[in-house]
């Protein structure tokens, strides 16, 4: 273990002495075997969301001081809407029953407008993953997500598709140099972006100390179902884009803002907890009053997460466009797992979460893909009101990482790869196609939200391999 000392606590957020003095004392028994830095990611994590650490011997003394600090925080209690408003779900026959009652009690909230569930929608963490939800005055942290900011962005590159052929070895090198997966590490050439400048990590005391963290993950992708690939990108006729229909060679890639939207996610989460007191199968979707110092502050950072995310995925294009000499005529991109103040139909303004949905205003450009072996759509939305402006952020699980992982062999998986005459680099079961929706079938049910302005094909895959 690295030389802890108090002032490197103290800028971690540790201002307490008696709690500084029983976490060096701790970290000098327990966790002789940790790095410095990583010392302070665990302690930054446990000053983020005690709870989760009350069960481990190791770390329950300094969880169980940090929330003892925190008991003088005043809340308010709130009940649930006898009924629900009204939500509609697209293809509601394809979404699971629990998904759909997730975002039932999310539309008794007495801050909740309307809702709507999105086709490729299926259970996740308060609010169900393809769940929209509009609030009035208030922001849910857990109805934004743990993975701020997360999204899509398609580079158009001024290429023929037969480019993939020619060059796939060079293509295969350029992804494993400048390309990383997964939730440490980081890349070997330091990258630069004007938001590691952002004043608002000084001017948040919490958000200081995450700096560190985001200087070293900028330009990386972490796990699950996050990708980078090379493939061929059919443009339609008449497109929005402007340009000539045609096949062309395409960037396309998947991932959010790291540590540091996972910090804020559960820092904000917490802190909205404590002030707002829900029934207890309800209470992940605790919200920030939009008027507080609080709502405010979480704004901020979540917009800062959200800024960060773009960032990266502009270090990923701009390393692996450079490494191959290519140039991208086009780029497009948006956030799901996000909060937009928007104005309703009857003119009033609302916070629109969108946990795994895009946004699909009149005319906005946003990718909606399928799995690593099916297409993805670069689509226009068509702003519809009913769908509070939003579409799907994809095809779907249809089953759980889990169930995947017990039911989906890599050789099956492999068949499929093969078949589809794409190649994957890292990867697991977890990811395999056959553990997502029909895309067809989820474009199919959102036929009246968005226009289809092209296809893209995966042919050169690479995910987080555990």
């Amino acid at each position: 273990m690295g030389n802890l000392r108090s002032k490197d606590l103290s800028k971690i957020g540790y201002h307490n002495d008696q709690l500084r003095s029983l976490v060096i004392n701790i970290a000098s028994k327990n966790f002789k075997h940790h790095s410095k830095q990583q010392l302070l990611d665990l302690l930054q994590d446990i000053q983020n969301n005690p709870e989760a650490f009350l069960a481990d011997e190791s770390t329950s003394k300094i969880a169980e001081k940090i929330i003892g600090r925190e008991k003088h925080v005043s809340f308010k209690s709130y009940e649930l809407r006898d009924e629900a408003i009204f939500f509609k779900a697209y293809g509601g026959k394809g979404i699971e029953q629990s998904a759909k009652k997730q975002m039932e009690i999310a539309s008794q909230l007495p801050v909740s407008i309307q809702g709507v569930l999105m086709p490729d929608a299926h259970r996740g963490f308060g609010l169900p993953i393809g769940g929209v939800l509009a609030t009035d005055n208030a922001v849910i942290p857990y109805a934004v997500g743990m993975d701020i900011g997360c999204r899509m962005a398609l580079s158009i590159i001024d290429e023929s598709d037969s480019f993939i052929k020619r060059y796939a070895y060079q293509i295969k090198q350029a992804l494993k140099n400048y390309t990383h997966f997964g939730m440490e590490g980081s890349l070997d050439i330091r990258q630069e972006h004007q938001i590691l400048d952002s004043r608002v990590f000084e001017e948040i005391p919490f958000l200081k100390p995450l700096r560190g963290k985001a200087v070293r993950q900028l330009g990386t992708s972490g796990k699950g179902n996050h990708f980078v690939e090379f493939g061929e990108l059919e443009l339609y006729a008449g497109n929005t884009l402007g340009l000539p229909a045609k096949k062309y060679l395409a960037l396309l890639t998947h991932s959010g803002s790291r540590g540091l939207g996972a910090a804020i996610a559960q820092h904000y989460t917490k802190r909205a907890m404590d002030s707002c007191k829900l029934p207890r199968h309800a209470q992940q979707l605790a919200w920030l009053d939009m008027g507080s110092e609080a709502g405010q502050e979480y704004w901020i950072a979540m917009t800062l997460a959200g800024d960060y995310a773009k960032a990266c995925h502009e270090r990923i294009h701009a390393n692996l466009l450079k490494a191959l000499g290519l140039r991208a005529l086009q780029v497009v991109e948006n956030h799901h797992n996000f909060a937009w103040k928007e104005v309703m139909a009857d003119g009033k303004e609302a916070i629109v979460h969108r946990k795994g949905a895009t946004p699909a205003h009149a005319g906005e450009l946003g990718i909606i893909p399928g799995s690593m072996t099916t297409a993805a759509y670069l689509v226009s939305g068509r702003g519809s009101l009913d769908a509070l402006n939003s579409a799907s952020h994809g095809a779907g699980r249809a089953m759980s990482r889990q169930k995947a992982k017990d039911s989906i062999t890599s050789s099956a998986m492999k068949k499929l790869l093969s078949s589809a005459g794409v190649t994957l680099i890292g990867g697991n079961v977890e990811e395999s196609p056959l553990a997502y929706k029909d895309i067809e079938a989820v474009m199919v049910a959102q036929r009246d939200l968005v226009d289809i302005q092209g296809k893209f094909y995966p042919r050169i895959v690479r995910m987080n391999k555990e």
